[in-house]
């Protein structure tokens, strides 16, 4: 997959230094990978395809202030999301050191303003209000959407990155909630807030 091309065909609006971030990161990754095999993309066409993946939700996402990704692993979707979304607030969430450290490398060597890194399981967190929870293979939504509740609001929406088993977890989770799932090849993106 190129990138370029497949993001600029999707019709994303993306900032000038997107990939110029994102080759930076390609970089450092490929080199942390080496040694503290932080991910499972190894091979540029499956990076490519996880960062496809992590911010193709920029084409429909509500424009949001603050966001936190819960279990960013080695930053996907959220520091994919926070090089694609330089206004937002974007708090990373992951507590395995070795994958922290290499967020908060990224963040001090892109000098990424618009991003905070928590060391930390979401459980121990202290409460505090996001307009936008995203999360990618972490656990089911169920899971998910108490792992969320005392970071969210009315106003909150959560955008969940599932597969084709994201239609049987729907039918005892929506607890009210309105819910859209986008599809795209392998990817189902689960939205979800009290309105959409």
């Amino acid at each position: 997959m190129n990138l370029k091309d497949a993001l600029q065909n999707a019709a994303l609006e993306l900032p000038e230094n997107f990939f110029a971030n994102v080759q930076k990161y390609k970089e450092h990754l490929h080199k942390w990978n080496k040694i503290h095999n932080l991910t499972g993309a190894k091979d540029e066409n499956t990076l490519n395809n996880f960062i496809y993946d992590a911010v193709y939700p920029v084409k429909f996402l509500p424009q949001v202030n603050s966001l936190m990704d819960i279990g960013t692993g080695a930053g996907f979707p959220g520091m994919m999301l926070a090089f694609a979304l330089p206004q937002t607030q974007v708090t990373l969430v992951e507590p395995l050191s070795k994958r922290a450290s290499f967020l908060q490398f990224i963040k001090a060597d892109l000098g990424l303003d618009n991003v905070r890194v928590v060391k930390k399981r979401v459980e121990e967190m202290d409460a505090e209000h996001f307009d936008l929870i995203t999360s990618r293979a972490v656990t089911d939504t169920k899971m998910l959407l108490k792992l969320s509740e005392k970071f969210r609001d009315a106003n909150s929406k959560l955008l969940f990155y599932k597969g084709e088993k994201v239609f049987d977890e729907m039918n005892d989770v929506t607890e009210g909630m309105e819910y859209k799932i986008i599809e795209k090849e392998n990817r189902h993106y689960l939205l979800l807030g009290e309105e959409l």
